[in-house]
């Protein structure tokens, strides 16, 4: 997808910002209203549209995408968001990251998955969500105002479908226990396979073309 203001972008921009970044350059400017110098980042509200709609409202991405987004109250005297959409809900996996810079604790990182139909019976999807929000310190407490059902704060949203973002903390996830078989052949057709790992270095292709060297001089003892 090309975004919307890649002609204010040099060429080969790519977007890849650390959490720490996420948060003290992004998130805090937009708490006060301070807008970055490169329209980067939308303003959408992401929980009215569905999440293969969001691509279409941001500003810039490919393979991810960034939105600033308010959060309405799930229940009128609570402060715990409401993350349902038109065809699903958002629903939070695993422990919440805790986001600092150098040794001070600046924000949180909550990861959530889209789940299609209504609890408890939504089917999960490929779609992903890391909510980021300031620590206590740093935004604005979620107060009621006006009887308004909206919490006073923003949140900053990275928005993607699993297996397609391209991010190296993606990929670092797969087992370095995975692997694949390189095979190599023998004049008479008999085959032999060497595991490497999926994800392998320069020195690992190094020890294959030794091994592989190995097996075609025996081979040839062998076999002549």
């Amino acid at each position: 997808m090309e975004g919307k203001n890649m002609c204010e972008l040099p060429p080969g921009f790519r977007f890849h910002p650390t959490d720490e970044e996420l948060i003290m350059y992004y998130l805090r400017n937009q708490m006060v209203s301070r807008t970055c110098p490169i329209s980067i980042i939308s303003e959408v509200d992401i929980y009215k549209f569905d999440p293969w709609e969001l691509p279409e409202k941001a500003d810039f991405g490919e393979n991810e995408w960034y939105f600033f987004t308010p959060r309405d109250r799930k229940y009128p005297n609570g402060v715990r968001p409401n993350r349902a959409t038109t065809s699903g809900y958002w629903k939070a996996t695993g422990t919440d990251k805790a986001i600092h810079s150098g040794s001070k604790y600046v924000g949180v990182r909550k990861t959530l998955v889209f789940y299609e139909g209504r609890p408890p019976k939504g089917v999960k999807s490929d779609w992903i969500m890391n909510e980021y929000r300031l620590g206590d310190s740093g935004g604005r407490l979620p107060t009621k105002q006006n009887g308004s059902m909206r919490l006073d704060d923003w949140v900053l949203c990275r928005i993607y479908k699993k297996g397609h973002s391209g991010r190296a903390d993606e990929t670092a996830r797969v087992s370095s226990t995975d692997d694949t078989a390189i095979t190599t052949r023998s004049d008479d057709s008999n085959q032999e396979a060497l595991t490497l790992p999926r994800i392998f270095s320069f020195g690992h292709l190094l020890e294959a073309e030794q091994y592989l060297s190995l097996s075609h001089l025996l081979s040839e003892n062998i076999f002549n």
